[in-house]
């Protein structure tokens, strides 16, 4: 008795098209270029001059921005509890990408746990969650020029911290974007180190 191919075959398209429906769900998607540069100047530049410890390079990692977050529906996105969960890109997409970005940004160690791959504008500031130029391997501890310790979960409490500011309307969007893409170690540092 002959066997008919058209089972397996069948079974094979339909789990490409699954495949390529989720990595099409992994590419990033839609997103607005982020400038740094404060409002009303004529600056192009998508990045602001940074300090070199700690922070991305501004080539790679100019930061981008949500364009589905906007000041006119904070309430509704990044001020709603438990909204950036519906957001957020799998571990494995950004397992797979820290792995390429510490390659490309030339770190000596390629020690996976040593990096935390973080957005530069945070989900809960309107950040672009799956594009690459937001995303980098942020180291998980730094020493500033002074001797200064800093480990990643200070840019957490940065990003708390502003997220609390455009929540409660003390500080516009925009700028909470700009102030943690430009130089998120000396906003820390402004802020009183929250």
């Amino acid at each position: 008795m002959r066997r008919s191919h058209w089972p397996l075959v069948l079974v094979a398209l339909i789990v490409g098209i699954v495949i390529l429906a989720a990595i099409g769900n992994w590419l990033p998607g839609p997103r607005a270029r982020l400038s740094t540069a404060p409002p009303g100047s004529n600056a192009t530049d998508s990045a602001a001059p940074r300090s070199a410890v700690g922070l991305p390079d501004p080539r790679r990692t100019p930061g981008s921005i949500n364009p589905k977050v906007t000041q006119d529906n904070i309430a509704d996105t990044i001020c709603k509890r438990g909204w950036t969960a519906t957001i957020r890109p799998p571990a494995a997409y950004t397992n797979a990408l820290k792995v390429v970005q510490i390659r490309e940004y030339g770190y000596p160690d390629h020690a996976l746990a040593d990096y935390e791959e973080d957005h530069l504008v945070p989900l809960e500031l309107g950040g672009a969650p799956r594009d690459p130029a937001n995303l980098w391997p942020e180291p998980r501890t730094i020493a500033l020029p002074d001797g200064t310790s800093v480990a990643a979960s200070a840019k957490d409490g940065l990003e708390n911290h502003l997220n609390d500011q455009v929540c409660n309307r003390s500080t516009p969007l925009a700028n909470a974007q700009r102030l943690i893409a430009g130089d998120w170690i000396a906003a820390w540092l402004d802020a009183g180190r929250p």
